[in-house]
């Protein structure tokens, strides 16, 4: 098989390496790709976002299948197009993506199927969103923009003032742009946060191995918000008696839901998750592999993953048996010194061999660009450095150990990755 794979973050990168130990893929191209990408496929300098220009790729290189992995690019309808041109491809449709596209859609649908969420109300109009605030007067309050915001759409507002700023940031400022055109504002839940990536053909759901993400810069989760700073696999807290709960409650009610609407999800549904203390709730779903989420599911799947993408796009998963390594995995991102605001680019990495890794663990570039055989820093999130382990301590320690051999200037990174995940036990 010859795969497309459009994106090119850490996400994309894990999924590519995946894609490579498979007997079948004979050439992996990907587009746009990053520096370490491009080591395992070949690189096309098309954006994630021109769906005439991936499927024009698609065309010239004559692949058997395209897997569009970031959000923005399905909830556009990017595998509508290269459904209509007959590739096979990895990923929801535009009617299943308004899952993750839309988070009023998301929330109405949890309310019309009783799939717990937290309680909530949306609106169109500043004021009628802050009067409901002030009616409501409870904080933690949390305010949603509607749309996709890179993941960054979410205030959490911790008294009344606060909550009217985030609702006039972004609803009369526009700061995640037309995204905050319509907003949710939903109370606040308290538990350990679960996520869940789930492979559906739309029939059946697969759960992959839980994970769990750590969102603020700083060490014991402070700091601002970021696309996610580390990972571990599998969650502590998602127990077998959790499992059932969420299989019987949300996973099943969720794919059926939206099969209902005349909007059959196929391809990777994520479950953003919060087990608290009245059982496990929604907080979000999204229509894709979460970053970095995936680099840590993903290197403990034991089952060939182009088989799986085929069996999704035919429906057939229910006759694929998905087995998965009895390890724990932990990824620990270096990113950009200033990362989530301002943060300079271009810098030189060392520590890494010509094809971007570092010995025993796998290093998933986000943010590096290729230059005279040397790896740049390109963005914010720059690697994950990811390591698998018979138990979570151990492959923490590889981690670790790995990331004090990179080097780039002013790389920042926590140092307490796990360290609630190991508490738990």
């Amino acid at each position: 098989m010859k795969i497309l794979v459009v994106g090119g973050g850490g996400r994309e990168h894990a999924i590519i390496m995946k894609l490579a130990e498979s007997k079948r893929v004979e050439k992996l191209f990907c587009a746009p790709g990053n520096g370490g990408i491009s080591r395992y496929a070949e690189c096309f300098d098309v954006k994630a976002t021109d769906i005439d220009g991936i499927v024009a790729l698609a065309k010239k290189l004559a692949v058997d299948m395209v897997v569009v992995a970031p959000d923005d690019p399905l909830v556009m309808g990017m595998v509508d197009a290269l459904n209509a041109e007959g590739f096979m491809t990895f990923g929801p449709d535009k009617a299943a993506a308004i899952i993750e596209g839309s988070k009023v859609f998301s929330k109405d649908l949890m309310k019309k199927y009783g799939i717990p969420t937290a309680a909530y109300e949306t609106f169109t109009d500043a004021e009628k969103a802050i009067s409901y605030i002030k009616q409501q007067g409870k904080y933690p309050a949390v305010v949603k923009a509607d749309g996709l915001a890179l993941g960054k759409g979410v205030i959490i507002a911790q008294n009344e003032q606060e909550a009217i700023d985030a609702v006039r940031s972004i609803m009369e400022d526009k700061i995640f742009g037309e995204s905050g055109s319509k907003l949710v504002v939903e109370e606040f839940l308290t538990g350990p946060e679960i996520s869940v990536l789930s492979f559906t053909d739309g029939n059946i759901v697969v759960p992959m191995v839980s994970s769990m993400d750590h969102k603020r810069a700083l060490d014991g989760d402070q700091g601002l918000n970021t696309g996610g700073m580390g990972t571990v696999a599998p969650n502590p807290f998602y127990t077998e008696a959790a499992a059932k709960e969420c299989m019987e409650n949300i996973f099943l009610p969720t794919i059926n839901a939206m099969k209902a609407e005349g909007r059959t999800f196929k391809g990777c549904l994520y479950f953003g998750l919060m087990a608290t203390p009245n059982g496990v709730k929604v907080i979000e779903y999204n229509c894709r592999f979460g970053d970095p989420e995936t680099q840590v599911v993903l290197p403990l799947l034991d089952t060939d993953l182009a088989d799986i993408f085929e069996a999704v796009y035919k429906g057939t998963l229910s006759d694929i048996d998905i087995k998965w390594k009895n390890e724990c995995c932990s990824c620990v991102v270096m990113a950009s010194g200033g990362y989530p605001k301002k943060y300079p680019t271009g810098l030189e990495i060392s520590g890494l061999d010509d094809k971007g890794q570092t010995e025993g663990v796998f290093v998933y570039h986000a943010g590096t660009k290729s230059a005279d055989g040397k790896f740049l820093t390109a963005g914010g999130r720059v690697l994950g450095v990811t390591a698998t382990g018979e138990n979570l301590q151990a492959a923490l320690d590889k981690s670790y150990n790995a990331v004090k051999k990179i080097h780039f200037e002013n790389a920042h990174f926590r140092k307490d990755i796990g360290k609630r995940a190991l508490s738990a036990k």
